[in-house]
């Protein structure tokens, strides 16, 4: 199963984290499974930006954007040529390192 690291992020996970996931599964749901409470505002149908991560080892092993995930990470805070939206982030059997960005555009947080 593929590793994922998520490097020190002051909410979510203060120390960062190793979890593993089996391929298939999105980086969101990945997190979620493993108390890593990221945003996902949309409950993970794409149609916003609160889980965007930016992959930093790995990126190529995930399965390619959509343009709607593309025009979406368009208005995400801190974009960056190896950002994604974690919900459509699809892990494949190499491991990748992530980082969650420290803001978000959602103005209302909710505890999922």
């Amino acid at each position: 199963m593929p590793i994922i690291k998520i490097l020190p992020h002051a909410e979510y996970c203060p120390q960062g984290a190793e979890v593993t996931a089996p391929a298939g599964t999105s980086i969101c749901e990945a997190l979620l499974e493993n108390h890593i409470n990221i945003e996902h505002a949309c409950e993970m149908s794409c149609a916003c930006t609160t889980c965007h991560v930016v992959v930093r080892e790995g990126f190529e092993s995930l399965a390619p954007s959509e343009e709607e995930e593309d025009d979406l990470l368009d208005r995400a805070w801190g974009l960056q040529p190896q950002s994604r939206l974690s919900c459509q982030a699809i892990l494949a059997q190499k491991d990748v390192v992530i980082e969650i960005p420290k803001y978000s555009i959602n103005h209302a947080k909710e505890n999922h």
